[in-house]
Formats: C-alpha cells, structure tokens, sequence
C-alpha cells in the first residue's frame, strides 16, 4: 500500500522549505553536467577543491541535464557533483570505463567527501539548500547486480545502505532538506525491455555490447529489482526518520521518478510534443563509435539506449521544482 498525502495531509506539511537558493546533487549520468568531462581529461585526477563547474548542454540527454533546468528555472545556484558511470560505492560495484580505463568515482567515496571539501570553505545556508541523490542505475544494471557483477558477499541490500550512509555525512555537515530520488523504470528503457517493446541485442547496444541470453528474462530481472528497491525506499525512509531518528530536525521527500517516467512512457499523450517511447534518437555505432541523431529530438522519451532525453528531463525538473514546494504528486514527504 501507498502512503498518501491526501490521507496523512500533516506529511505534506512536514516539508517546511519557505525559501530555495541552492541545489546541490549526487548521482551518475542521469544527473551529470560536465563532471566525468574533467575526469576523462586530467587523466582520471579528480577536480580541484572549489571547482566551478562549466555549464554544458552536451551531457547524456543529449542537451541540458535536469538540474540544470531546475537552476535556471528557479533562480538557484547549482553544485552538481553528480558523475556519469557512478554508482553509490566503489566497495560494492567497481567500475571503470572501458576506452579510458579510469575507474568510475562514487558517491560515497569521492561525490560526497568533494561536497564537504567545497563546502568547508563556502558552506551553503542549511535553511535554503536542498539536497538531491539520484543514484543506482550502474548500481543494478549490466555492471552490477543485473549480472551478479557486484563484490564477493554484497548484496542489494548493501546498496539500499550505501545511499543512507551518504546522507548521513551531508547531514551532519549541516543539510536539513533532502530529495531521496527513486530508481528509474530501467527494464522501459531500450537496453532493458522485453524485445516486443524495442529491446535491442547486445550487437545493437553501445554499451552492453556482450549482452546475451533471453532478452525477456533480463528485463523482468531488471523491474523486479527495480521495484522491489523502490519499495524499500518507500517504507525505510519514514522509518529512520521517524522511528530510528536517523536524521532528527531534517526533512525528506522521496520523489517518485518511477512512476513519473512509466506515466510519460503510458500516458505520453498527456506531455506535449513526446511521441516516441520506445525507439531512441541517438544511435551509435560499435565498430566507430560514431553516432546519429535521429530528427526531432524533442519527440522521444530516451535519448539513448538508457538515457531519459533532454525533453524528460524537462519534465523532470517541472516535477521536482514542485517536490520542493511541497506540492507534488509524485513524491511522498517526512
């Protein structure tokens, strides 16, 4: 069973944010701007203390990412610490990218402790910051636990854990309000879904080229996973708010990304100008790695194989500009 806020309406009220002036998020390519960028560059070395991110419109939604359109939306100053082929923790999903070899940074280990450095020089008001984490989509994908690719004895659990963890150093280093974004409906998406809906085979995909095996058996592995994680997020979150009293004075709201992206996928005739669900507009090709945007970008729901497209993002930033008012359907509030 869902909670509702129209059945409990004192939860809305517990997101008490009168006034937003920085957003500052974590997480992996869904949320990246121009961060992996410096990495790819500078030989795997991270970027200084203090960096100032470049705005970039070339990131994997093929224009500007979704906080970017938040930024700009609201007036706020953005801190994206988000980097593309992150996953919550290197301990449990190692990864490293395969043409550069340089391994992917984390959430825990480096996302997070390059915030604290930043912010121990220019902290951002507690009163006015929201804190975003969108993280999992490596964590439970082709690298990970979708493939039992994870570490010797670790198991979903050990993921669910990680995100708290990471929350738990923001939180006491001052964060009150935080945006916990849930999973994806990964198995929708074109390297995911049952071969009916557009699944591609491994000789189609940029990015899981060894993929093999019953198509159909990996997308239901992979909603399966997804929802079940999801749930977890749902029920655990009030709980060490409420009950263990993990984070005492701070306020949460699970955004439910999930069913915001599967409404656009089953209802897209709701959203202006999304037409296409189930195909994607940049193609790649393995041997040359050249791609080819298809016309009309604006139409499609993935940008990629895995990618929501820059038009989702759009709606995706609609959505949680009103996550942080406090208005929103798509999110519950602790």
């Amino acid at each position: 069973m869902r909670f509702s806020l129209l059945a409990f309406p004192a939860l809305a009220a517990a997101w008490n944010l009168e006034k937003f002036t920085n957003l500052v998020v974590f997480g992996n390519s869904y949320t990246d701007e121009s961060r992996w960028d410096y990495f790819a560059s500078h030989n795997g070395s991270a970027p200084p203390v203090g960096w100032d991110e470049p705005v970039s419109n070339d990131t994997n939604s093929g224009g500007f990412a979704w906080p970017r359109f938040v930024a700009n939306q609201t007036g706020t100053k953005l801190s994206d610490y988000a980097v593309s082929g992150a996953d919550c923790s290197k301990e449990i999903t190692p990864r490293i990218e395969p043409s550069t070899k340089i391994p992917y940074p984390s959430v825990l280990e480096y996302e997070v402790p390059a915030y604290l450095a930043d912010s121990a020089s220019q902290r951002s008001p507690p009163e006015s910051t929201v804190y975003a984490i969108w993280i999992g989509t490596n964590d439970i994908g082709y690298e990970g636990f979708l493939t039992d690719s994870q570490n010797t004895n670790y198991t979903l659990a050990a993921y669910v854990n990680c995100v708290y963890r990471a929350l738990d150093d923001v939180y006491r280093s001052g964060g009150k309000y935080f945006v916990l974004m849930n999973l994806a409906p990964l198995h929708l998406a074109p390297l995911y879904v049952v071969p009916e809906k557009g699944g591609i085979t491994g000789k189609e995909s940029l990015y899981w080229p060894w993929k093999s095996g019953n198509i159909t058996e990996i997308s239901h592995r992979m909603r399966e996973q997804v929802v079940a994680l999801n749930q977890v997020f749902e029920y655990r979150t009030p709980y060490e708010l409420l009950i263990a009293k993990r984070y005492p004075g701070a306020r949460f709201a699970v955004m439910d990304t999930y069913s915001l992206i599967s409404d656009i996928y089953y209802n897209n005739t709701k959203y202006p100008n999304i037409t296409n669900v189930t195909g994607y507009n940049n193609h790649c090709d393995q041997k040359t790695n050249k791609c080819t945007r298809l016309p009309h970008p604006e139409t499609f729901l993935w940008f990629d194989e895995l990618h929501p497209s820059e038009q989702t993002d759009k709606i995706i930033a609609e959505q949680f500009i009103q996550v942080v008012k406090g208005e929103s359907k798509w999110a519950s509030y602790w």
